[in-house]
């Protein structure tokens, strides 16, 4: 089985010289549920080109820094890979950005809703509470046509979908650890955040209980489902 993170978040090596890449967290993340699977990340965002749909067997849609408003060199051609993907029943996974950008192109919405959420936000899923490492500000707004709900929360309704074809996104970050984001803010305190925001922030991911596993193995259970 073969999956492919497409990488769509800016890595900064001043701040993570010596961290993975987002890409490379995606990938760890997968094989704790899906460890049959070989992962290769794509790193669009410096200049890595959308792989031939067949290339690969499913694909995983990361976060970004940029909203699916923006206007970037690797937007354009990302929405129309979705609908190939799509087109040729491959599936999909997306996660934060992922999520919005698969809801956007899938004929629902997403865009910028109040103050950004950086921390550990607590949702709801299969009848339980669920705790997710977070960082957003957009979320999804309208879902599209066919798709279903399948976690909330209060501040974010729209906290992870299923669609009637081979796809899945959340909004929060299964992929991230408590200690890579609050080093990488602690790096970047003052510059990518405020100092209020980021301390804050980092006192969150430092009391952090979620599960390293986080929804591992739901996404490995819906890539054999629909592989197998």
């Amino acid at each position: 089985m073969k999956i492919a993170v497409l990488d769509l978040c800016v890595w900064l090596p001043e701040y993570q010289h010596d961290q993975a890449k987002f890409g490379d967290l995606i990938a760890r993340w997968t094989v704790r549920g899906l460890p049959e699977a070989k992962v290769t990340v794509v790193h669009v965002v410096e200049g890595e080109v959308l792989p031939e749909i067949e290339a690969y067997d499913g694909y995983i849609i990361s976060g970004s820094d940029k909203g699916v408003y923006d206007d970037t060199p690797w937007m354009k051609p990302l929405r129309a890979f979705l609908v190939a993907a799509r087109d040729a029943g491959k599936p999909m996974f997306g996660i934060c950005f992922g999520h919005q950008i698969m809801a956007d192109v899938f004929g629902g919405k997403a865009e910028k809703v109040g103050e950004a959420e950086i921390g550990v936000r607590a949702f709801e899923a299969d009848g339980r509470t669920i705790k997710g490492h977070v960082w957003h500000q957009d979320q999804v707004t309208q879902v599209p046509p066919g798709a279903a709900v399948i976690a909330s929360a209060d501040y974010c309704p729209v906290a992870a979908l299923s669609y009637n074809f081979p796809a899945m996104s959340v909004q929060f970050h299964p992929e991230y650890s408590a200690q890579y984001v609050a080093e990488f803010l602690r790096r970047s305190r003052g510059v990518i955040l405020s100092e209020d925001i980021a301390d804050a922030a980092v006192t969150q991911f430092d009391d952090s209980d979620v599960q390293a596993d986080l929804f591992a193995k739901q996404t490995g259970d819906f890539f054999r489902a629909h592989l197998s």
